[in-house]
């Protein structure tokens, strides 16, 4: 059964998907945190493709540190992959989240290898 967070989580989520979409030109990052992990990746929502990912789960990836100077490495990892793909704008997607803590640090890794919001 789901709780009253996960609820409320789902509600924000469908609010915030009903205005950002993907596209070609500004596709959208999305991101999902567990307890443990982090991941996230750039998505094409028109045609309905991934162009690129990163987790905290890939092997050789160093989780050394704070769970919030992990979410930003994957955050600068993703964004090396994104650039590398041909990719330099996207619509950042929270995915239900608060925009603090991982979340936070994934966008700031994100804009620090070089993707803009």
């Amino acid at each position: 059964m789901a709780t009253k967070k996960d609820i409320r989580r789902t509600k924000i989520k469908f609010h915030i998907r009903h205005r950002v979409s993907g596209t070609a030109e500004k596709p959208r990052l999305s991101v999902f945190r567990s307890n443990k992990e982090i991941y996230a990746q750039i998505i094409d929502d028109v045609k309905g493709v991934t162009l690129s990912a990163a987790s905290s789960l890939e092997k050789g990836f160093e989780k050394s540190g704070t769970k919030s100077e992990v979410a930003a490495k994957v955050g600068k990892a993703l964004a090396e992959r994104a650039v590398a793909a041909g990719v330099s704008t996207v619509v950042f997607d929270r995915n239900g989240y608060l925009y603090h803590g991982r979340v936070k640090s994934l966008a700031d890794g994100a804009r620090e290898g070089g993707l803009k919001f």
